[in-house]
């Protein structure tokens, strides 16, 4: 092989790398750093931002049937007969993520039981420089009977650290009123303060592990809303099977925490980045 020839390889190769880096930064939108693919990990926020007037679809799936892997009356033959909790009725939420300017985007999430949430997002601090996280700043409000009655409104913030590009853990802070559905008069406590948990391992180029988990104060029903999986993404798709203690999907929904801590249910995410 001559020096010419060598040379015509190296640029070859290097003409490679940076079509191939070029693509992943694409795919991954105005922040490309593979460890934050998507702008929520399985029910709350990342800090993944959305270019002006672009947008992102996401239909969330929980199955009402619970695994009763942990409890004492467990049947593996009437969980099979179930399929797994796959012939049971669903919790279904669908969502539209719309970005309004630089740093900002708003959205819509509907539940099959006609909650409707109403939120919005605004980047705070980017990390880099000389900023070791990211921070942004949400509200959200909510309302059940399609937004009708029972509102429930939340602010607070999302703390982004991303490793090496394989990592990335977030903690969010979030105080949500009302999140009490009797009336007032019946109780002392009618709001609920969280610390939103979560984390996104990536295993494979395109393959990830995911967790969540939500300690609550104030007022605290069922248990704290706990939920891990594993997803898939594929070009501007992300598929994900998860499991939890919980159906909730909205802000309100985890706040009123999950159903037991026996209950288990399964159920996926699949998101649709549209840029």
């Amino acid at each position: 092989m001559n020096g010419r020839t060598r040379w015509a390889v190296v640029l070859c190769v290097v003409g490679s790398l940076g079509t191939a880096a070029a693509a992943e930064a694409q795919l991954l939108g105005p922040t490309p750093d593979p460890a934050e693919p998507d702008v929520t990990v399985i029910n709350l926020s990342t800090t993944g931002q959305i270019p002006p007037g672009k947008f992102v679809f996401r239909m969330t799936h929980r199955f009402s049937r619970p695994l009763d892997g942990f409890s004492n009356n467990f049947s593996f033959g009437d969980l099979l007969d179930d399929f797994f909790g796959f012939d049971s009725a669903a919790r279904i939420g669908l969502e539209l993520r719309v970005g309004l300017m630089t740093g900002t985007h708003i959205g819509i999430h509907r539940t099959n039981d006609k909650t409707i949430a109403v939120f919005g997002q605004r980047e705070l601090v980017r990390q880099g420089g000389g900023s070791p996280v990211g921070i942004d700043a949400v509200v959200s409000v909510e309302g059940l009977d399609n937004f009708r009655k029972q509102y429930a409104t939340g602010v607070g913030v999302v703390v982004s650290r991303r490793v090496a590009r394989r990592l990335a853990v977030y903690v969010q802070p979030l105080w949500v009123a009302n999140t009490n559905p009797q009336p007032s008069e019946l109780t002392d406590e009618n709001h609920t303060f969280q610390v939103g948990l979560s984390s996104r391992l990536r295993l494979r180029p395109t393959v990830y592990l995911v967790g969540e988990f939500m300690p609550r104060a104030g007022y605290t029903p069922g248990t704290n809303h706990a939920s891990f999986g594993i997803e898939k993404r594929a070009g501007g798709h992300l598929f994900q099977l998860n499991f939890s203690n919980g159906l909730g999907t909205t802000m309100g929904q985890l706040a009123r925490g999950g159903n037991s801590r026996d209950d288990w249910f399964i159920g996926f995410n699949i998101t649709r980045k549209f840029f």
